[in-house]
């Protein structure tokens, strides 16, 4: 249940970190997804224990692991098009 919760609530962030950073019409829902997932797993892992709180891969969807997750992913979205176009945007 864990692993669903992690797709759907992934799906949406990473859609509204690209919607953000302005790159939704580049992407496709399954990029979005990937996006989403992987930036609230390095914030999980990395930012959630220096702020404490429940990272989101834990199964536990508060406000601060969804804003957590949220930041992680356009920092991933920042870095991608870091490395695709020369520039943040």
């Amino acid at each position: 249940m864990g692993f669903l919760v992690l797709l759907v609530v992934g799906g949406l962030i990473g859609w509204v970190a690209s919607m953000i950073m302005r790159t939704d019409g580049q992407q496709g829902i399954i990029l979005n997804v990937v996006v989403g997932i992987v930036g609230a797993l390095l914030a999980g892992f990395i930012v959630t224990p220096l702020i404490g709180g429940a990272p989101i891969t834990s199964g536990v969807i508060s406000i601060q692991s969804v804003v957590v997750s949220l930041v992680g992913a356009i920092v991933l979205l920042a870095l991608i098009n870091l490395f695709r176009r020369g520039a943040v945007r």
